[in-house]
């Protein structure tokens, strides 16, 4: 567990070291998700239901009376009164209570599946609009950088070293880039409006951005065993557990039921009775037998069958959670090996750049293989961009598998 702790705090690090803000958009979307409060109120729901079975049944009173009398000598019955209460078998009601109990328990796993579900998309969105954002400080970056390259030109141009297309190609490729970071203006848009709807407010609220994210030095390492720990998982042994408790309450209910009560019958008075006593109360106790429990066998056969079809989809859900957990391990070190490739490219483009201008100086620059090594830079800076982008979608999706 201390290792698990660890490997959850390295994450959790690495997210949140630049991105402060991500966990109050979680804890603000864990408040206020319409499906998250949905949830909430099954599980109240299912909370009130242990109250619901762990009642007697209904209490049986009965009364008659004597409409048409007979002419008889014998003391005539005026009224009769009778109460009877059944009782389930001992140890009916605190089997229901348990039953009850672990159907709430199955909605509170549903409940925290829903949440853990909900921050992975939130904290997927928020990196898509880190992404964007990075994206279009690299975008005008580069549009700075050709504006300075344009006024190179255009002195060029003014004692004969360059060509006045050289100035329109320039110019045309910022106007391009332009477009970029007005594109992924309207797309930012789309996404913010998205994360806030998460969150059930206004979709045009600002949502602040870290600037820049950063490799953590160190890859953890995970393995298939902190699974266990997954709420998907987990819900598979309390449905298991569920059954197990509606076989019990199966057991319980293919008992006798005991019945208790008492009747009382008025009688009218009659020189036939000498007692001082004329009314009669009467002491009652009934016994339900099942005798033919054919339903609480059939139930018991299908409990079973449910407890082997739980296990098997247990088992099928496991196997999926241990491929995503690979391919997301799989995809962060791919980031990162990406991200280092294009940080040497990245200084490689950035020296030749520099051997270029210096032939400024002696008049013969190439404004063309400028635009060209221009364009190689932007390639590699966003390639870095989207690296860092997957590298912290994959470490939430990790972080969904393996939390506690």
């Amino acid at each position: 567990m201390k290792y698990l702790m660890t490997i959850i705090l390295m994450l959790w690090t690495s997210i949140c070291i630049h991105a402060q803000e991500l966990e109050t958009l979680i804890q603000e979307g864990l408040i206020n998700n319409p499906s998250i409060q949905k949830l909430d109120y099954k599980y109240q729901i299912a909370t009130e239901e242990v109250n619901k079975v762990n009642t007697l049944p209904n209490t049986e009173f009965n009364f008659g009376f004597m409409a048409v009398r007979p002419e008889m000598e014998m003391p005539m019955e005026r009224f009769s009164v009778s109460a009877m209460q059944m009782l389930p078998w001992f140890g009916t009601l605190p089997a229901k209570k348990d039953y009850a109990n672990s159907l709430a328990e199955v909605e509170l796993v549903n409940k925290t599946i829903a949440e853990r579900k909900l921050s992975l998309s939130i904290s997927q969105l928020y990196y898509q609009l880190y992404e964007i954002k990075a994206e279009q400080h690299v975008l005008a970056q580069n549009k700075t950088l050709l504006q300075t390259f344009e006024k190179l030109a255009l002195s060029s141009v003014s004692v004969g070293q360059a060509s006045p297309v050289d100035v329109m190609r320039l110019q045309i490729r910022q106007n391009e880039l332009q477009e970029e970071i007005d594109v992924l203006n309207q797309k930012r848009e789309g996404l913010q409006a998205a994360l806030n709807s998460l969150m059930n407010r206004p979709l045009d609220t600002p949502i602040t951005i870290a600037v820049d994210l950063n490799f953590p030095e160190e890859e953890p390492i995970f393995s298939n065993e902190m699974l266990a720990y997954n709420p998907e998982l987990i819900k598979y042994d309390k449905l298991f557990h569920s059954v197990e408790q509606s076989e019990m309450v199966n057991q319980q209910e293919g008992k006798p039921l005991l019945g208790v009560g008492i009747e009382y019958i008025n009688q009218e008075n009659s020189p036939m009775i000498t007692s001082s006593f004329k009314d009669m109360i009467m002491p009652m106790v009934s016994l339900s037998v099942p005798l033919f429990n054919q339903k609480h066998q059939s139930v018991t056969v299908q409990n079973e069958i449910k407890k082997q079809e739980i296990q098997a989809q247990k088992e099928e859900q496991l196997n999926r959670l241990t491929a995503e957990l690979a391919q997301a391990v799989s995809l962060r070190k791919q980031a990162r090996i990406k991200y280092n490739v294009q940080e040497k490219n990245l200084k490689i483009a950035k020296n030749a750049e520099k051997i270029l201008l210096k032939n400024y100086e002696t008049g013969t620059i190439n404004y063309d293989e400028i635009l060209k090594m221009q364009e190689l830079q932007l390639k590699f800076q966003r390639n870095q961009v989207g690296a860092l982008k997957t590298y912290y979608d994959q470490t939430v999706l990790i972080q969904y598998l393996i939390q506690p």
